[in-house]
């Protein structure tokens, strides 16, 4: 029985109208994101793709700086110390301030804003 609900659910998923309105969601989720970020000035190195799977299709947050930066932007982080050094070799500590998480993906696809489990993001 269970193959049977799982060999339905592969044909439906991969149904043209099903195809359509997948692929007109995840449009509409992703131009809403754009704007979000658009707002709030993160376009440095931040972007909004999609990316397809064989059935389905995906809302990312891409950054580029790495150091988990697109984490950082959705969920937000707490303030850390770097150490850094000048030109004459001389170290000292940089102070990176806390942020709060904006939920760019969250809001544009108006799921919860809220952290799942103990994600770190520091």
């Amino acid at each position: 029985m269970a193959y049977m609900y799982e060999k339905t659910n592969r044909v439906l998923a991969r149904h043209q109208d099903v195809q359509d309105e997948l692929e007109r969601v995840t449009f509409e989720i992703a131009v809403k994101a754009e704007e979000i970020l658009a707002q709030h000035h993160v376009d440095w190195h931040s972007r909004i793709e999609v990316e397809e799977g064989r059935i389905d299709k995906y809302v990312v947050l891409s950054d580029d700086a790495g150091q988990k930066a697109a984490l950082s932007i959705e969920y937000g982080r707490k303030a850390y110390t770097v150490t850094r050094e000048d030109r004459d070799g001389n170290e000292y500590e940089v102070e990176v301030p806390a942020t709060d998480g904006l939920y760019v993906l969250a809001t544009a696809s108006g799921l919860p804003k809220k952290r799942k489990g103990k994600v770190r993001v520091d």
